[in-house]
């Protein structure tokens, strides 16, 4: 479809949580948008924007306060006490930018929020202007925390087994984790839960998934919302319909693989198992070493990602490089799932890397740890079938021959080629949905229609 005409070129203000995983697929979508014609604006707070190395040259900053102006959450002295800094302080310096605007005469003519910062929407009402929300977590996760905001759950959890509509039966450890850690921090379930104490509200309710893999519950969903749209999966053309040959990563990283890719050149097709558990999540030092010797001893190479951070927890023998293995502190993970020696994937299951290894057809050993993992991992393995659940002790960790086992099964065995038979499956699927004409495509015209006429 062409770009509609620039005589009235809508303006769309996308506000992110300051978070990685929640910048790049919302940038994501704002180049979809962009092709469309429609002028982006990313709103990210002042401590964020401060380690934002770049964006995608086209997409305008503005910054807003979520009362922690030079660092961000790490300034504040809990997760608690930023959360509800940033609940008191942002809505009013969100109002503020939109004032600014006003009195320059720049229109806005949408704000595209995350869920996580419900409270946007009430300030563009209170401007008159179309809200959108943007849910960064797929519709089954989204789905039980809008059945706990209508009070369908009783927490604490009492129970061991939990039906909802339009999902698989979910055991306790299939939930979302702060179902289980209620008792302990209830403020975090409760600022999940509040993605949707307005959403009714929204003109939009749009998702980073698409139709095909979410279509039961959202079929369930949007009997509900009859405004939901799936308009994932939000990852770099170039790694999915290849419409825009400049879009090949999300934009906003600085840093270069270039050994990861060519140590990788030299392996065999299939050969190496790639793990990576995101940007946040923190393993204990026992956890590092079984993982550790299980990777040196399988009978696969291993290209292991471990942050900055986290490196002082490997084991003292443990050699970051060598003709079997290579341990890297960040890589271009979308270069890397599609580079052909890649075999199969560890991940924490995290959506993103999720959506990341759909679109690659690259199966997956998941290694979920908390949040929305856990529920991802049991669509990975039981729903969409596209790798297996790492089984743990009593102590919750991943022995190395427990790992050693499940790379053997996914990397060498018959149920191993069904699963990559899978996943090649949902490959071609997520491309479809993408491409011209495919579901995800359509519902972005379809927004994007609104915004010109509106």
């Amino acid at each position: 479809m062409e770009k509609q005409s620039m005589a009235k070129r809508a303006h769309c203000l996308v506000l992110a949580y300051p978070l990685q995983g929640h910048i790049n697929p919302m940038i994501q979508f704002s180049k979809l948008l962009e092709h469309q014609g429609v002028r982006i604006t990313l709103v990210t707070t002042r401590s964020y924007f401060n380690n934002l190395k770049k964006v995608p040259p086209s997409i305008e900053l503005e910054t807003i306060s979520d009362g922690f102006d030079l660092s961000g959450r790490t300034e504040a002295e809990s997760y608690k006490a930023y959360l509800d800094r940033f609940l008191q302080v942002g809505p009013v310096s969100f109002a503020g930018l939109l004032e600014k605007l006003g009195e320059e005469k720049d229109h806005v003519d949408c704000v595209i929020y995350d869920s996580f910062l419900p409270w946007a929407l009430d300030v563009a009402k209170r401007f008159g202007i179309m809200g959108a929300v943007f849910l960064t977590q797929n519709m089954s996760v989204n789905s039980v925390y809008y059945h706990a905001h209508l009070g369908n759950l009783q927490v604490p959890l009492t129970h061991h087994q939990f039906s909802f509509p339009a999902l698989p039966k979910l055991q306790l450890e299939d939930m979302p984790s702060f179902f289980l850690t209620y008792e302990q921090h209830p403020y975090i379930l409760d600022f999940f839960v509040d993605q949707f104490s307005n959403i009714h509200k929204a003109d939009w309710v749009l998702c980073n998934s698409f139709y095909e893999l979410d279509k039961e519950v959202t079929d369930w969903i949007t009997k509900i919302w009859s405004n939901f749209r799936n308009i994932g999966p939000n990852i770099p053309s170039m790694f999915l319909d290849k419409r825009h040959e400049e879009d090949q990563d999300y934009g906003v990283a600085e840093f270069k693989s270039e050994e990861c890719m060519d140590w990788l050149d030299g392996k065999p097709k299939e050969s190496v198992v790639y793990v990576s558990f995101g940007s946040l999540a923190m393993l204990g030092g026992e956890q590092m070493e079984e993982l550790a010797y299980g990777l040196r001893e399988c009978s696969s190479y291993f290209l292991w990602v471990v942050r900055a951070s986290e490196e002082n927890k490997l084991p003292k023998d443990f050699e970051k490089k060598s003709e079997k293995g290579l341990v890297v502190t960040w890589c271009s993970q979308l270069q890397v799932l599609a580079h052909e020696a890649i075999g199969c994937f560890v991940t924490h299951c995290g959506w993103n890397s999720i959506l990341e290894t759909l679109c690659l057809g690259v199966p997956t050993i998941a290694i979920p740890h908390w949040s929305d993992q856990t529920t991802n991992a049991k669509l990975i393995a039981d729903v969409w079938k596209i790798g297996i659940r790492v089984p743990t002790d009593d102590k919750k960790i991943v022995r190395r021959e427990t790992l050693m086992n499940c790379i053997r099964k996914v990397m060498g065995t018959e149920e191993g080629k069904v699963i990559k038979g899978n996943s090649i499956r949902w490959k071609t699927l997520s491309l479809r949905a993408a491409g011209e004409g495919g579901s995800s495509y359509e519902n972005i015209i379809e927004f994007t229609n609104k915004l010109f006429s509106s």
